[in-house]
């Protein structure tokens, strides 16, 4: 008996991996007959120049062209405030002292997030891990938002998918700026004047993490873009590729800004050793 099962179970699995190839091949060999619509793509050329600077593809928004980047940081944010919303009103009151599944994810994440601000600096460090665990968020989320695949058309009437915020250099900027004011006002408020001429001083700083980040998300991507426009490339590895660099992005991206603005806010607030007067 216990033989016939396995039989049984065998043949079944051999006929659905049989079913899924022809419906893949169905489906190549539709692709190949229908080929793409004249007029309704852009070529590679177009599309890597627009994914950089935003000139063909906008969206309107209360009658302003804007930039895709910018509808996709408002949907993140609204979704991430509703999150946290959500979870303060309906799971925090509900945590208990044991934990559960989702009780210990929070609290793991969160405690991660205050044992780096706690480890790097010594001045706030509730406010510094409060901080970088919502930028933190905003990056992981909003890199992974792009796997959504969230539809807008275009002022030109073309339909694309909404792309990670700070794949749009102006959202990376907003983060990296944003970054180096919280380090900025750490310095100010832990030692005064000479606190904030320090972290000035490396005006370098809001520029490396701003373009940082643009820099990989955009690499991502192009090297998307450049693997969906040729025919050749475009069955499967789209996909793989698509999901292998957005998840590493979005955990590489995070970490790296996450443990920057934790370092510089602790050298920003960390005070000055006093220069011992010779006798």
């Amino acid at each position: 008996m216990a033989e016939k099962k396995k039989h049984k179970m065998s043949r079944r699995k051999k006929i659905f991996i049989i079913v899924w190839l022809a419906l893949i091949a169905a489906l190549i060999a539709a692709t190949v007959a229908v080929g793409t619509p004249p007029g309704e793509s852009e070529d590679i050329k177009t599309a890597m120049r627009d994914g950089v600077l935003h000139e063909e593809n906008k969206l309107s928004f209360f009658g302003l062209a804007v930039n895709p980047g910018l509808i996709s940081a408002y949907v993140v944010t609204g979704v991430l405030l509703l999150a946290a919303l959500a979870v303060r009103i309906f799971a925090v009151p509900r945590f208990k002292r044991v934990p559960g599944k989702f009780q210990s994810v929070i609290e793991w994440i969160v405690g991660f997030f205050s044992d780096m601000a706690e480890k790097n600096s010594g001045h706030k460090p509730r406010f510094v891990g409060a901080y970088i665990f919502s930028v933190g968020s905003y990056v992981f989320f909003g890199t992974l938002f792009e796997l959504v695949g969230a539809q807008a058309v275009t002022t030109g009437g073309r339909s694309i998918s909404l792309p990670a915020p700070v794949s749009d250099i102006n959202g990376a900027i907003a983060v990296g700026v944003t970054s180096y004011l919280v380090i900025l006002c750490g310095g100010l408020f832990a030692r005064g004047i000479k606190g904030a001429l320090g972290v000035l001083k490396d005006f370098s700083l809001p520029i490396s993490m701003s373009f940082r980040l643009f820099g990989a998300l955009l690499s991502g991507l192009l090297v998307t873009d450049l693997v969906y426009h040729y025919f050749a490339l475009s069955f499967v590895l789209p996909v793989f590729v698509g999901i292998m660099f957005t998840l590493l992005h979005a955990l590489i991206q995070t970490y790296v800004l996450t443990t920057l603005v934790s370092i510089f806010y602790g050298e920003a607030v960390e005070p000055k050793p006093k220069k011992s007067r010779g006798k």
